[in-house]
């Protein structure tokens, strides 16, 4: 395994990253525009996402990393419930809910994937080392 020497090299990052441009373009359009605090909610979930995942990993220990990435899951879930939300009111078709749904799954499998392997890794991270 290669080494990532910042977070931008994560898969799970970047998983993070395309789900926040998706989110982003489709609450762009009508008739999203018609309820600002539910955009304003749902975009800052997604954001969320890769702004946890980052700092976490700029923490500099796999402890509080993997703290940041329990908080990053949780708002993976978070875009979930809002994307069902989204769907049953009308703002998004069935295409569009059930990709962003299965984005949101995939990418909350990745992170806790990624857990399991920092949980296994015996190392700590970079602020431990003497």
């Amino acid at each position: 395994m290669a080494k990532v020497e910042k977070f931008e090299d994560l898969v799970i990052f970047q998983k993070a990253r395309d789900l926040s441009k998706d989110i982003y373009n489709e609450t762009g359009k009508e008739p999203w525009k018609s309820d600002s605090r539910f955009v304003q909610q749902i975009r800052a979930a997604a954001g969320s996402v890769m702004d946890n995942i980052a700092e976490g990993f700029e923490r500099d220990g796999n402890k509080e990393f993997k703290n940041f990435l329990y908080i990053a899951k949780g708002s993976c879930g978070e875009v979930r419930s809002q994307v069902i939300r989204a769907y049953d009111v009308g703002f998004i078709d069935v295409k569009t809910s059930t990709k962003l749904y299965n984005d949101c799954i995939a990418l909350n499998k990745s992170i806790a994937s990624f857990i399991k392997s920092l949980n296994t890794s015996g190392v700590t991270g970079v602020k431990y080392k003497e």
